[in-house]
């Protein structure tokens, strides 16, 4: 028997996180669907997002069955617990300080060719392809969801257990695509309304969460050297 308990707290987990990645930054995706809204309108918007959330759920399924036996390993748990919290604050505080919408690094640069790749290889032609293929090009998505697959559960926020990892995947898909939907029908309804200093105080919120999360982890660490007096 499932544990119910077990499957909310995932699915919450799951959802609440999706929702704000999904709202930072203000890349690929979200770009297409406000160039491509602002021209084609909701459904055109709204498909794009449905092919991206496909890919980011196969990411993140990946990230959570295939490093899960991984992660229970005592030395590497710890070791990504310590990582996790120099991530959050890393991708926090260069969200937070950015000064435009687009900042582009060495891991965009690469993705960029990969996408550039795939897009002569596939040659996407409907919204939800283009959409799809964006993400499947972008290594920091994978790179992300493999992080927040450890911290969760590092943290056990997520227990061990395949219908609690189903759960966070199915809340993954619902907060993912929740964001999608309130962008591409914002779009479709009058770009103005997501000026670049609109995306950019959006952008320097999300920098804002992420720190709040990456202290919060590093007070868990702290609490449990206490603990066991390391």
């Amino acid at each position: 028997m499932p544990d119910w308990s077990q499957i909310l707290h995932a699915a919450l987990a799951g959802f609440f996180f999706a929702l704000l990645f999904s709202s930072f930054p203000v890349g690929p995706i979200n770009l297409t669907i406000l160039n491509e809204g602002a021209r084609r309108g909701f459904r055109w918007a709204m498909l794009i997002g449905l092919g991206a959330s496909t890919m980011e759920l196969i990411y993140c399924s990946i990230a959570f069955t295939g490093f899960s036996s991984f992660f229970g390993v005592r030395t590497v748990k710890a070791s990504m617990e310590v990582f996790s919290f120099a991530f959050l604050l890393y991708l926090g505080m260069k969200f937070l300080t950015a000064q435009t919408v687009n900042m582009p690094t060495k891991l965009d640069v690469a993705s960029e060719k990969i996408e550039a790749r795939l897009d002569e290889k596939l040659h996407p032609r409907s919204a939800f392809m283009v959409g799809f293929v964006r993400v499947m090009g972008n290594l920091g998505v994978l790179l992300t969801w493999i992080v927040v697959a450890a911290n969760f559960l590092a943290h056990e926020w997520v227990a061990d257990t395949f219908w609690a990892k189903a759960a966070c995947v199915a809340g993954v898909a619902v907060g993912t695509n929740a964001w999608f939907y309130v962008l591409s029908f914002g779009v479709s309804r009058g770009r103005e309304r997501f000026s670049p200093l609109t995306l950019l105080r959006l952008q320097q919120l999300s920098g804002v969460c992420l720190v709040i999360v990456g202290l919060f982890d590093g007070a868990h660490i702290v609490w449990q050297l206490a603990r066991h007096k390391i």
